[in-house]
C-alpha cells in the first residue's frame, strides 16, 4: 500500500492528473470508500487548476494531450455528477466552459447537447434514456456520453 501512496503522492506534487487515472483501479482495490472521494476530489482539484490556467491563458486544451484529455475527463465527470445529482443549472454551466475550452470539435458538439438537456430541465435519468445512443456511445471509446438518438429541441 506505501508504493501505492507514493506514487499517487508522486503524481499529485507533479499535477499529473492522467497518472492518477492509471492508479485508479488499483486505488479501488486498496483505498476504503473516504480515501477514495479524496482521491477523486485531488484529481478535480488538480483538473480545475489547468482548466484555470487554460482560461487566464486563453489557450484551448488539446484532446490529443495527454493531461488535456484527463483534465477534460476529470471536469466532465464532475460535470456530470451534477447532473444527475439534479443541479442541471450547475451542470450546463460546467457543459458550456467543457466545450468552449476544448479543440475537439466532436465533444465540443456532445457538450451543446448536454447543456441543452439542462436547460430545458430534462432529468438526467431521461437524457440517458430517451436521448443517449448508448450502444454507440459505449462502442465509440470515448470517455464521455458522445451519440444520441436525436436532437433536443429548446
Amino acid at each position: 500500500m506505501q508504493e501505492l501512496k507514493d506514487k499517487i503522492f508522486q503524481a499529485q506534487s507533479e499535477g499529473d492528473i492522467a497518472s492518477l487515472y492509471v492508479l485508479e483501479s488499483q486505488a479501488h482495490e486498496t483505498f476504503d470508500e473516504d480515501t477514495l472521494m479524496a482521491y477523486y476530489a485531488n484529481i478535480l482539484d488538480l483538473a480545475l487548476e489547468r482548466l484555470t490556467n487554460a482560461l487566464e491563458s486563453l489557450e484551448k486544451l488539446d484532446m490529443n494531450e495527454v493531461q488535456d484529455f484527463a483534465t477534460l475527463r476529470a471536469l466532465y465527470e464532475y460535470a456530470i455528477e451534477h447532473y444527475s445529482a439534479g443541479s442541471a443549472s450547475d451542470a450546463s454551466a460546467l457543459f458550456e466552459v467543457l466545450g468552449g475550452i476544448s479543440n475537439d470539435e466532436p465533444f465540443g458538439e456532445a457538450m451543446k447537447m448536454h447543456r441543452a438537456a439542462c436547460d430545458t430541465q430534462i432529468p438526467f435519468d431521461d437524457f440517458i434514456d430517451d436521448y443517449v445512443d448508448m450502444v454507440a456511445t459505449q462502442n465509440g471509446g470515448k470517455f464521455y456520453i458522445s451519440t444520441f438518438k436525436k436532437e433536443i429541441a429548446q
